[in-house]
């Protein structure tokens, strides 16, 4: 388990340029759940997860994992951050190598660093045959799949994914998503979702945790958070496609997927033809 607690920060303190970027912020991630972190444009999530993932040293506050500090260097190979754009990250020869760069400085044996390559090419969707390619001839989405297999390949046991699908044309987008939320949660895995799109936190998160300027406005379910007009329009979200189609037919309910706002609407015209008789 992930337990942040009364985390603040603050950016260049004591000179004139000087940012708070979170205040008071606490939560927990559950083991095998996958929480999103919501939030615009300088709500303070990368903050957030820099803070979480050791990357940046905390001034106050805490995050324990597993109940220990996450400054205890025997934690950070139980996190895996993957930052926007991953893929600007690599520089091996071919896939294969780049992959096995993080295992490869774990001293691992080579048969497991195979091992750990191969699992994280079929977790990600990446076909076998690409192992000697270079990732420079690939597509962007491919490129993508290598990024987040060689964080794989070091088996985190808690994965961040900061915008993950950001850049992405439609199509690669949806592969990739499948592809995370099917078999990389599968095995185990711990996610945490930094997104602003809620499409894909309805379709993938069970948690939320939304973000304004630094601060916590809310903690709760999908489906909670977007019963809630006033927190959306304050951290600048907007609700799913489906939700606000229900909106705009008069349905003041929520949905998450499509197949639910079907039900929704004909329930809805068939209790309306149901009273249009009487």
């Amino acid at each position: 388990m992930i337990a942040v607690k009364n985390l603040s920060y603050t950016y260049m303190t004591g000179t004139p340029f000087e940012k708070v970027a979170l205040k008071n912020i606490s939560f927990d991630v559950a083991d095998g759940e996958v929480l999103a972190i919501a939030g615009h444009t300088g709500s303070g999530k990368s903050t957030l997860i820099q803070l979480v993932a050791s990357l940046i040293e905390l001034t106050r506050g805490t995050v324990e994992i597993d109940g220990l500090p996450v400054s205890d260097r025997s934690i950070r190979r139980k996190v895996g951050i993957v930052f926007q754009y991953p893929e600007h990250q690599l520089f091996e020869e071919t896939v294969e190598r780049d992959i096995a760069f993080g295992p490869r400085n774990f001293g691992l044996s080579d048969a497991e660093i195979s091992a750990r390559v191969t699992a994280a090419m079929r977790q990600v969707g990446l076909d076998a045959g690409l192992k000697d390619v270079s990732p420079f001839e690939l597509s962007g989405g491919q490129r993508r799949r290598v990024a987040i297999a060689g964080i794989l390949a070091l088996k985190p046991k808690y994965l961040i994914l900061d915008e993950p699908t950001a850049g992405l044309d439609p199509l690669a987008k949806e592969n990739l998503l499948r592809e995370i939320f099917g078999d990389v949660k599968k095995s185990g895995v711990t996610i945490i979702l930094v997104s602003h799109n809620m499409e894909d936190i309805a379709r993938f998160a069970s948690r939320v945790v939304v973000l304004a300027h630094g601060e916590i406005l809310f903690v709760g379910t999908p489906r909670e958070l977007f019963a809630q007009e006033k927190i959306l329009s304050r951290a600048g979200l907007e609700p799913p496609p489906v939700t606000k189609l229900l909106l705009t037919l008069g349905l003041n309910t929520t949905a998450l997927t499509l197949d639910e706002a079907e039900k929704i609407i004909l329930q809805s015209f068939k209790r309306d033809k149901s009273i249009g008789r009487r």
